[in-house]
């Protein structure tokens, strides 16, 4: 699904997850806390991300829950074919927290966001209706892992990522630091005396000029310039 397209709960119809684990315990699980929502619908789960592809193409979901290592098919696979689609589901990475690198690796395989399994079942249903909207969602250990993880970067990517950043007009670089601090539209243009519309207008350009497909790797891209 193209960025800002999926469906949310505003519209009345429930927002459509896929679950994608090795283990049926998890998959239960996940299913249990997921349909306590009624405004979410489980609509298929699998085994690996072999599996994933043909699930997400007979059921066509919003979003996905992927976790991350399964046979066959791994999840940070999975999630780069999915996203790469042009109407694929939003992905969010769901599994035990490993390596920067793994985390890193799935937003930029175009993860909208990275939770672990230890996620508060309130937390996790929010992360989903967040996700469909359009909205990032990472966990707190993990974005503080993150920033660490990016701030040992090497100086290749870093200076990519400001040559990145320098096709951008002042105006749009202060949007895209703000969306790297976490910010909404409507927190961003309170800060910056800016219309939620205008905003909106801005961050668009961000997506085309920064080759973002969403704010997370907006968030990226300034992280890896070294400018968080």
């Amino acid at each position: 699904m193209a960025p800002g397209t999926a469906g949310t709960t505003d519209t009345g119809v429930p927002v459509r997850v896929a679950v994608v684990d090795d283990d049926a315990l998890v998959r239960a699980g996940l299913r249990l806390i997921l349909g306590g929502d009624p405004r979410l619908e489980v609509v298929g789960e699998a085994g690996d991300g072999a599996e994933a592809a043909a699930l997400v193409a007979r059921h066509r979901p919003d979003v996905v829950l992927m976790d991350i290592r399964m046979p066959r098919t791994d999840g940070l696979t999975a999630t780069r074919e999915l996203t790469a689609r042009a109407d694929g589901p939003r992905v969010i990475v769901l599994t035990t927290f490993d390596t920067d690198e793994m985390v890193l690796t799935a937003l930029r395989h175009g993860a909208a966001g990275f939770l672990l399994k230890d996620t508060p079942p309130a937390r996790l249903v929010e992360a989903v209706h967040r996700v469909a909207a359009g909205q990032p969602i990472l966990s707190p250990s993990v974005t503080a892992q993150l920033i660490a993880a990016v701030t040992h970067e090497d100086d290749t990517r870093k200076r990519a990522a400001r040559a990145r950043l320098d096709r951008l007009t002042e105006r749009e670089r202060e949007v895209a630091l703000a969306v790297a601090r976490g910010l909404s539209n409507a927190e961003i243009a309170a800060e910056l005396y800016l219309g939620v519309a205008t905003v909106k207008t801005h961050i668009g350009r961000l997506f085309t000029k920064l080759d973002a497909s969403n704010r997370v790797q907006i968030a990226l891209c300034v992280h890896d310039a070294g400018l968080a």
